[in-house]
Formats: structure tokens, C-alpha cells, sequence
């Protein structure tokens, strides 16, 4: 699987909060870097942080505006929408670069417009 398709895969599962699918697409090893947290190293960390996302978001949508590659490095370009468990609206810009390994994402590091909605 190319870079670009592995990355496009990751946020369609991403937005239907598929955590079977997420883990198969990471590395055991990978690392998630989020504004505001410590390190996740490893996909049960990882995906447990995911979890408590989608609790505090229960609607998040990503769109992805772009996504540049070069060799196994990305950029992705994306926007979101959605509501927290308040129900009140959220919406958000920002980066996420991506290094892939073996046709897995090895590493996850979020940059975000407005860090003061989260």
C-alpha cells in the first residue's frame, strides 16, 4: 500500500471510529505525539487515547485538505468538525505528520490552529 493511500485509510477509519481497523494499520511500536499530552508509545496506548477522544468528541469528522509525501514522511493538511459530550460545537485545523514503516504508521504527531478548544 502507497504512503498516500495507507494515510487516506487511517483517517476514513479514523472518522468512523473503527479501533480494529486503526490498530491493524499501526506499528506495535508507534508513537502518537498530542498537544497537551505526554508521549503514547505502543498501539494499546494509543488506542485507549482514542477512546477517550471519541467519548469527548462523540461527533468528530476529519476532512483531509491535502497530504504531502516524501518517501515514507507525510504531511496531512486536514480540518474536523464536530460536537463535544456537551453537545456544543467544535471545529479545528491543523497538521499531522506521519512516518510509515512495513506499510504500517510508526509515527503520529498532531499539530493543531487552536489548541485552547481541546
Amino acid at each position: 500500500m502507497s504512503a498516500q493511500a495507507l494515510i487516506r485509510e487511517f483517517f476514513e477509519v479514523l472518522n468512523k471510529r473503527n479501533l480494529d481497523k486503526i490498530h491493524d494499520l499501526l506499528d506495535a511500536d508507534a508513537a502518537l505525539y498530542f498537544p497537551k499530552t505526554q508521549p503514547l508509545i505502543g498501539t494499546a496506548r494509543i488506542l485507549k487515547f482514542l477512546n477517550i477522544l471519541f467519548r469527548q468528541y462523540p461527533q468528530l469528522k476529519f476532512e483531509i485538505q491535502r497530504v504531502i509525501v516524501e518517501g515514507n514522511q507525510a504531511a496531512v493538511h486536514w480540518t474536523n468538525q464536530g460536537t463535544n459530550k456537551r453537545d456544543l460545537p467544535y471545529e479545528n485545523e491543523g497538521i499531522t505528520l506521519m512516518e510509515m514503516q512495513d506499510e504500517k504508521i510508526s509515527f503520529i504527531s498532531d499539530f493543531f490552529k487552536d489548541t485552547e478548544k481541546f
